[in-house]
């Protein structure tokens, strides 16, 4: 008999546990491989049932809102953090990569732009440690329903918040308050579902009295999508849940249409239907002997029956429909139309980069308010080493979220630097990181010093610099 005592330590706990996660995810992992191998379900026939229309209602949708969410996603990237200066902090750079705020980062904007918000919570890290013997902060991201924040009505700064989990080992939910110089932990009184935390008065019971911490602010940080003065944010398809409803119905409505094209609607006249009475009710309905099918036949005894079907549904002005609400969809987000290209058909560059205005203006948008969250991080993580730099003052490097070509690119470089640009400002403006930055610019450094060194001591005289005695006398 296996040990089934919940304890991450437990091997036998952890035999089952993740042996009945692998078996759970089993089916999920089966359907996804079927549809890469291009073995989905069988289309199905008509049939009257509720679940099949559920069934073929669920088919109608078209995620255009993950489209919007993710094509601002992708144009989010910081590099990394810089002093006032623009040269590389190392100390930045050591906490960007032991915390994986390459990838990480994707993390927090995906969900801000899906849920309005995403957070990172600094902490101490549990295998890092700096060389004055602190621990090195760690950054995780924080999901908007496992964390909040609450801000001073008065200056408009987070004042406390709050970070709440559920335990999926032992069952119960943790909650950590978080103030700028304390955090109380708590813990549910009984076991709970990881769906719903219980918030009575008597669901949570104190852990500490508060564990005091010296990072002189609240390590909570919230990074809001766009919110209005006064508004709570929404994210990035807020303004397009109608129309993305809109265009749901009108597929489904083109779907009907074109299963009815395939299976269209018949008429029967003439032929006598059999009736029957339901016992319990004491209502009378018709027998519907026809059914449509591929193997079917229809057969009436009757002496005069006839059978007809009706005219197919122009599916064309559906298709225009769509087209129409998709790209309503794409303005009011501000969303470039290549997205759902239509007509779009060997355009140019410039072309491109028009329809890119809107969409490049509001990613900008984004960096400016989500580059002052990472400089706050930036600064915990900094208390949280016991460094003192102030990095409410550093510069955020973001990749330009405006696409440019290698040959634009390449082009605009070689104009900066025949106007005097310095090496490591041009690279700055392609979008190297800090690190790659001082590689470049160390190796140039590097190339000039040893072309130097290979010039010999007297170079040879060249035409117009040579001394030919009385070549000027007379």
């Amino acid at each position: 008999m296996l040990d089934e005592t919940p304890d991450l330590d437990n091997p036998d706990y952890m035999l089952l546990r993740l042996g009945r996660k692998l078996r759970k995810r089993q089916g999920v992992l089966d359907e996804w491989w079927r549809y890469y191998r291009g073995r989905p379900p069988l289309p199905e026939l008509p049939r009257n049932a509720e679940a099949a229309f559920i069934d073929f209602q669920r088919k109608s949708r078209t995620n255009f809102c993950k489209v919007i969410a993710d094509s601002t996603v992708h144009r989010l990237f910081a590099l990394g953090v810089t002093a006032a200066d623009g040269t590389a902090d190392p100390n930045a750079s050591r906490w960007w990569q032991i915390n994986r705020l390459d990838s990480r980062q994707k993390l927090v904007w995906r969900v801000a732009m899906a849920q309005s918000a995403g957070y990172m919570l600094v902490g101490e890290h549990p295998t890092q440690t700096e060389a004055n013997g602190r621990p090195s902060p760690l950054i995780t991201a924080e999901h908007p329903r496992e964390a909040i924040v609450e801000y001073d009505p008065e200056t408009g700064e987070p004042y406390v918040g709050l970070k709440a989990l559920h335990n999926d080992v032992d069952g119960y939910g943790y909650a950590y308050v978080l103030y700028d110089d304390t955090t109380f932990a708590y813990k549910t009184r009984e076991r709970c579902t990881p769906s719903r935390l219980p918030w009575g008065p008597d669901s949570w019971v104190p852990l500490d009295d508060g564990e005091p911490h010296d990072l002189g602010r609240m390590p909570l940080v919230e990074f809001a999508r766009m919110p209005d003065l006064g508004e709570d944010p929404e994210p990035e398809f807020a303004c397009v849940t109608d129309t993305q409803d809109r265009v749901n119905m009108g597929v489904l409505n083109r779907m009907a249409a074109s299963r009815y094209s395939g299976f269209r609607q018949k008429w029967v006249r003439g032929h006598k239907f059999a009736r029957k009475t339901d016992q319990a009710t004491g209502i009378t309905t018709v027998v519907q002997p026809f059914v449509p099918g591929p193997n079917t036949v229809w057969v009436s005894e009757g002496e005069n029956a006839q059978f007809g079907q009706l005219d197919a549904t122009d599916l064309r002005p559906f298709l225009d429909e769509h087209a129409s609400d998709v790209r309503d969809m794409l303005i009011m987000s501000q969303t470039p139309a290549y997205y759902y290209a239509g007509d779009l058909i060997n355009i140019s560059a410039d072309t491109v980069s028009a329809l890119d205005l809107m969409h490049v203006a509001k990613c900008r948008e984004h960096i400016l308010s989500f580059g002052e969250g990472l400089e706050e991080v930036m600064s915990l993580a900094a208390a949280q080493a016991g460094v003192p730099e102030d990095y409410t003052e550093a510069t955020v490097r973001w990749v330009d979220p405006q696409y440019l070509s290698p040959a634009v690119m390449a082009d605009a470089a070689t104009k900066l630097k025949a106007v005097g640009y310095p090496l490591d400002v041009i690279a700055e403006k392609l979008g190297e990181t800090p690190q790659q930055i001082r590689r470049i610019t160390s190796s140039a450094a590097s190339q000039a010093l040893l072309a130097a060194s290979l010039l010999p001591a007297n170079p040879a005289p060249t035409a117009g610099n040579v001394d030919d005695g009385g070549a000027s006398g007379g």
